[in-house]
Parts: C-alpha cells; sequence; structure tokens
C-alpha cells in the first residue's frame, strides 16, 4: 500500500508556478537531457518539502530505446527528478552548502506504475532528516493522474568543485 501523499494537490494551484524553468535554471545546474523539473509550485519552508513536475514529452531522449515501441520512463530518470526537487529547495534555502548537491544514495524505493510520454510527472520532496554540510534526507513521491507511481527517501549531500567536503 503506497504512503499518503506528502501534500494534497487539490490545494495546490498548478497553473500559476512560483519557479519556472528559467527560475529553476538558476539555483539547479543541470542542462539538456539531464533537466527534469519544468516547474515548482508550492514550496513549504516550515516543513522543508516542496511540489513541482515534469511534464515528459515524446521527444525526451529515451523514447526511442525504453521500451521501443512501448516508451517507459526509466525508473533511475524517475528518481533523478525526485532527487532535483530536493536539491532545489537544498539549494536555494541554503541548507547543506557546497558548489552542488549530489545523490548520496536511495532507500526504499517503490516503483507502482509505469510513467509514459505526454503525462505530467508531479513531485513532492520533504527534508526528514538534516545534518548542515553533511547529508540532507527526503522523501519523495511521484503522482500522475492522482495515482503515485513512485516513493521513497533520496539522501542529498554537498560536493564542492576541489572534491572535499565543506
Amino acid at each position: 500500500m503506497p504512503p499518503p501523499f506528502l501534500y494534497n494537490l487539490d490545494e495546490i494551484d498548478f497553473d500559476q508556478p512560483i519557479y519556472d524553468i528559467d527560475a529553476i535554471r538558476q539555483v539547479n545546474p543541470q542542462r539538456c537531457e539531464m533537466e527534469h523539473l519544468t516547474a515548482i509550485v508550492h514550496v513549504d519552508r516550515e516543513n522543508h518539502g516542496l511540489v513541482g513536475y515534469k511534464d515528459i514529452t515524446e521527444n525526451e531522449f529515451w523514447v526511442q530505446g525504453h521500451m521501443p515501441g512501448y516508451p517507459l520512463m526509466p525508473g533511475v530518470i524517475i528518481c533523478e527528478a525526485g532527487a532535483q526537487l530536493a536539491g532545489f529547495y537544498a539549494r536555494k534555502f541554503s541548507l547543506l552548502g557546497g558548489d552542488f548537491l549530489g545523490f548520496g544514495g536511495m532507500d526504499d524505493i517503490r516503483f507502482r506504475a509505469p510513467v509514459y510520454p505526454n503525462s505530467r510527472l508531479i513531485l513532492m520532496a520533504r527534508c526528514t532528516k538534516l545534518r548542515p554540510k553533511i547529508r540532507a534526507v527526503n522523501q519523495v513521491q511521484g503522482i500522475v493522474d492522482g495515482k503515485m507511481v513512485f516513493s521513497g527517501s533520496i539522501i542529498g549531500v554537498p560536493i564542492t568543485r576541489d572534491g572535499n567536503s565543506e
């Protein structure tokens, strides 16, 4: 059984993004095929959480090869989208420091339904454990058409350009 949604999606205005792709690019370094956020529509500073989405098109780099004739969004890309959402929050609000935010690990990731092109993958993240300059643990969820398609926890760690920790 999937966990409850982190946020009530009926209370969020998806037509009025707080941060669009250009604003996301001011915070997140990913570009080209590695950009997996379209917009952020809700920020919850009190609980260190947010809601955003990725509009998935037929032009995604993985469509032709995963799986030919029946394209499915790869699980690793779904996790990357969740990590980019959590990373946006950590960088925007200076939770961890560093020059970049890296993937430190994942726990209890569950894929509950496939994600196809021409879908909107709604992403939710909430920081549940924070050790400044060391790591942040985030609960993440993905929803398509009101159904949870993935959930779990993702760890973000600060990375500096010289390769040393803060």
